[in-house]
């Protein structure tokens, strides 16, 4: 188990940290078009993950590849979006994230939230648009779920992009065995003490994925109760 903040990278990952490329979607940036990039490695092991070899697996793209690709793109997508694994966790995301920012592109970064010193970078250097936040549990479940002691790093990502002012949403990928309605209903209040308000993402898991921990089958219960409050509407995807 990864209970450090730090970053932690194989030399293979480091010369090629990507794992995969997607050239093109319009469900990942809202209302832009744009490509994906999976980053090898992170440091949590969710139970529910279905990219196990992306978070197992090594990088087989190097950066240099990847802006090439981007030149031949510039003016016929929107945005990149930086996702994994856990993009933030690569010692060089900083400066090629600068590189690709100044192509012109617009940048979403999907993240666990558990590099906030490079969240904080990124907002101050002003080279991201838009965050996908995952909220994995509260505390009395986060270690369990994760396999990991990583909350602290979440909630000071969290409070860095409530002071930003920069758009993000939060999201949470649900197993039913492994959180229920109550479960959910004490996030919503977390991220309301926090002062969040807006959209928050309910993921449902994938069943018949191939995952990190074998799971039993998960039911889409939640969907029958109405969990939004007055400042926070859930939404539920998949």
């Amino acid at each position: 188990m990864n209970t450090n903040n730090e970053p932690i990278l194989q030399k293979e990952s480091a010369a090629k940290p990507i794992y995969s490329l997607t050239p093109f979607t319009l469900l990942d940036y809202p209302h832009k078009s744009a490509c994906i990039l999976w980053f090898a490695g992170c440091n949590m092991r969710c139970l529910y993950c279905y990219n196990p070899e992306i978070v197992f697996g090594k990088g087989t793209i190097s950066f240099e590849k990847v802006l090439q690709f981007l030149k031949s793109r510039i003016h016929l997508l929107d945005a990149v979006v930086f996702s994994g694994g856990e993009c933030l966790l690569h010692k060089k995301s900083i400066s090629f994230i600068a590189e690709v920012k100044k192509m012109g592109f617009l940048i979403k970064i999907d993240t666990n939230g558990s590099q906030p010193n490079v969240l904080d970078e990124l907002i101050q250097k002003e080279l991201i648009n838009y965050v996908a936040l995952d909220f994995k549990a509260m505390p009395n479940n986060f270690e369990k779920i994760t396999q990991s002691k990583l909350f602290i790093p979440f909630e000071k990502s969290l409070l860095l992009l409530l002071q930003s002012g920069l758009p993000f949403e939060v999201r949470t990928t649900v197993h039913s065995e492994l959180l229920s309605k109550k479960d959910i209903q004490e996030m919503l209040c977390y991220l309301e003490k926090t002062g969040y308000s807006g959209n928050y993402y309910i993921q449902h898991f994938v069943n018949g994925a191939p995952t990190i921990e074998k799971l039993g089958h998960s039911f889409r219960e939640l969907e029958n109760e109405n969990l939004s409050t007055a400042k926070i509407k859930v939404h539920f995807r998949g």
